[in-house]
């Protein structure tokens, strides 16, 4: 497993990369009912809550931004909501066991008051509880700050992935801390996080979607990679990577999907259509995983591939 320092890959060097060996599969779109035919997108992977596997997604109008987050539970190959569930003002849910108990959390966006579709600022808010009933606020990170994730550790104390931008002259980058309870994410926690080195060029930028911690102590992490074309055409990949937390040695980026591998559909805007938003990954204990994706910010898709983590796990 490759940790040594390494320099900064382009979304273009890794997507080159991943073509020739891209797997032969491809992926399935997610059916969702009960919203009112507005589009649901940027999902969890499934968790189990009260015994039950349940998928936390955004829920929006083709043309808005103005979001809610649904908890959607499977009922004949189909996903509706969840009765009951709390329904939450957010866009692009997380969720993950901390210490047996459940952290959900999602980005709380802020419009302005005159142009009401204009976004002035956002950041990413926290929710603890027993079950999906009973999430309580406890934490909220700073202004601007995105794909904030939280993962327990071996040695007892949990790990803090951030993302702050800017970053001196860089878009944005990937930072990563410690603390020792729940009671210690804190906005200057996150703010004073480290940054992780030679991940993204400076022009580009990416995030930590989801964190796993690793047979071997390691920390693997589904995240994303981004770029933007002339006249501002997004490109996102999903990619992995993994951090050993006492050394702060990581490995190089490398993509595990490309938008090609799902099938054609619609997208929220035309300069989206090439933009995959890492949800969540299941590793299904056989040698493959099932990555959970929003698709053109306007779809949900899901596909088997092989587990990225077993490499560092090796």
């Amino acid at each position: 497993m490759q940790t040594s320092v390494q320099q900064a890959k382009s979304c273009a060097e890794l997507f080159e990369a991943f073509k020739k060996k891209r797997p032969a599969v491809k992926g399935e779109k997610l059916i969702f009912t009960g919203v009112g035919g507005r589009d649901v997108y940027n999902i969890t992977a499934p968790f189990k809550d009260d015994g039950e596997w349940v998928i936390a997604g955004r829920v929006e109008e083709r043309h808005s931004e103005r979001s809610e987050v649904i908890f959607f539970v499977e009922r004949n190959g189909q996903w509706q909501p969840r009765p009951g569930a709390p329904v939450f003002a957010l866009q692009d849910p997380f969720v993950s066991f901390v210490r047996g108990e459940l952290v959900f959390g999602g980005v709380e966006v802020y419009f302005d008051d005159v142009d009401v579709h204009e976004v002035t600022s956002w950041r990413t808010v926290f929710y603890r509880g027993p079950r999906v009933n009973e999430l309580v606020p406890f934490a909220k990170g700073p202004l601007t700050m995105k794909d904030i994730r939280l993962v327990d550790l071996q040695n007892g104390r949990i790990g803090v992935f951030t993302r702050p931008m800017p970053v001196d002259d860089a878009r944005a980058m990937i930072g990563y801390t410690e603390i020792g309870s729940l009671e210690e994410l804190t906005e200057q926690v996150m703010e004073q996080a480290p940054v992780l080195q030679g991940q993204f060029l400076k022009e580009e930028w990416g995030g930590g979607n989801e964190a796993h911690l690793l047979r071997n102590g390691w920390i693997g992490v589904l995240g994303h990679i981004a770029c933007m074309d002339e006249g501002n055409i997004r490109h996102y990949y999903p990619m992995t990577f993994a951090l050993h937390p006492e050394t702060r040695r990581h490995t190089p980026i490398k993509l595990i999907a490309s938008r090609d591998m799902f099938p054609d559909g619609p997208a929220k805007r035309l300069d989206l259509e090439d933009v995959l938003f890492s949800g969540g990954l299941h590793r299904n204990g056989d040698g493959t995983a099932t990555l959970y994706t929003g698709v053109s910010d306007a779809e949900a898709h899901r596909i088997v591939i092989e587990d990225p983590f077993l490499e560092y796990e090796a």
